[in-house]
């Protein structure tokens, strides 16, 4: 990881630069080291050519490869000749076995697996990851830190799929919505209305809405279809670039009932698992936290979890540094069992079996939003398929009473 720092050195000069390190405090520890006393660390992004081509590894391929390590490693086999095997199973994925092939190199060279895998330039890999392989290393857990780590990531793997397979069919439902909306707006509606025009007949409200509406959507859409493109775009670069409008949209979907919930037991469920693994390997508490908190994709838990990890290092427990710091309310029952954790000195297995109960919870609720979200879009479609009916049959009944 690479920070940025402005500080004095030992002649009180003003310097200011980047470093690499794992964590803040070890930045700090070897800008010590140089003579340099820095007045802030921020964690910043390292530009380089190679940067360009390297891209975050997927995570099931990054579930594949644990999982298959962590079997041939548990059968007597080296790290190399592991590796060496998994680059002849894996011949037809060119990004995959170049990865394979520098980590052969490196490990060939006398190179540990935590370096090979560090300083490779083909996937980007997390850091709590690396960690706690390196840690694994030290202490000859290798082999079931690699098995957790495979069931963390085809575990949130397996999520992702339930996620995306639940929303096909409303995503469907809602295209399918628009498309007939579109229809009879740009088809049906002007064929009728020229009925209208040629009888001279004074039109309702609602169908005087409804035409009006047809009349833009056929001299626009092209501009409608790219103003859409557009706005998404600017959304997704806005949300990617910019804390602030970030900050604005996460803070406005934890409160919404049941999608906030869903997304404060994922986050916290993730975090939970992964704090877990990570001391089970062996890491130690303050550093554990100081990786784990990094999984964080909400604004607001990512900054409170920030502001927390600051506090452990200087010696605090993390349930009271979140108590002490400002930010989102997080759920009590997660601050009730970290506290017990850190308390009997379980904290592993305590929020081990949090993530679990997350988990379960999240399959509920999913379930739910999903039972409610599909009659509502048939609703919301028949109403507006409704409204455009009712607008074209309105002035058509009026019509019939006429020459009755």
């Amino acid at each position: 990881m690479l920070f940025k720092y402005k500080g004095f050195n030992t002649s009180g000069k003003k310097v200011k630069g980047t470093i690499n390190a794992n964590t803040k405090e070890e930045a700090a520890q070897k800008l010590k080291t140089q003579g340099i006393y820095h007045e802030g660390l921020t964690p910043t992004k390292e530009f380089s050519l190679d940067g360009l081509s390297k891209r975050a590894m997927p995570g099931e391929l990054l579930a594949t490869f644990s999982k298959e390590l962590s079997s041939y490693l548990n059968s007597g086999m080296t790290i190399l000749t592991a590796i060496r095997l998994l680059e002849n199973q894996h011949e037809g994925e060119k990004r995959y076995v170049s990865f394979l092939n520098s980590l052969k190199t490196m490990i060939d060279e006398g190179k540990s697996l935590y370096h090979a895998l560090n300083t490779q330039k083909v996937y980007g890999l997390p850091d709590f990851y690396l960690q706690s392989l390196n840690v694994a290393g030290q202490s000859g857990q290798m082999v079931e830190v690699l098995t957790n780590m495979a069931n963390f990531f085809s575990a949130q793997n397996k999520v992702k799929k339930q996620v995306k397979g639940a929303m096909i069919y409303p995503s469907v439902i809602f295209v399918v919505a628009i498309l007939i909306i579109g229809f009879l707006l740009v088809s049906v509606v002007p064929e009728i209305t020229q009925i209208f025009e040629d009888t001279d007949q004074a039109l309702p409200d609602i169908t005087q809405f409804v035409v009006g509406a047809s009349d833009f959507l056929i001299a626009n859409y092209l501009t409608i279809l790219i103003t859409f493109i557009v706005l998404v775009i600017l959304f997704k670069i806005s949300y990617a670039k910019f804390d602030g409008f970030r900050k604005v949209i996460d803070a406005w979907l934890f409160k919404v009932p049941l999608i906030g919930e869903l997304i404060q037991n994922h986050e916290l469920g993730r975090f939970s698992y992964i704090l877990s693994l990570m001391l089970g390997s062996g890491v130690a508490y303050a550093q554990a936290v100081q990786l784990a908190k990094a999984t964080f994709a909400n604004y607001g838990l990512q900054d409170l979890f920030n502001k927390a990890a600051d506090k452990v290092v200087e010696g605090n427990k993390l349930s009271n540094s979140l108590l002490l710091v400002k930010g989102v309310k997080l759920k009590r029952n997660f601050m009730q069992t970290l506290a017990l954790g850190e308390e009997s000195s379980e904290v592993s297995e305590v929020l081990s079996n949090t993530a679990n109960l997350y988990a379960e919870e999240n399959d509920d609720k999913l379930k739910i939003l999903l039972s409610l979200l599909n009659p509502f879009m048939m609703l919301l479609i028949g109403g507006f398929v409704g409204v455009i009916i009712a607008a074209m049959m309105l002035p058509i009944f009026t019509m019939t009473q006429g020459l009755n």
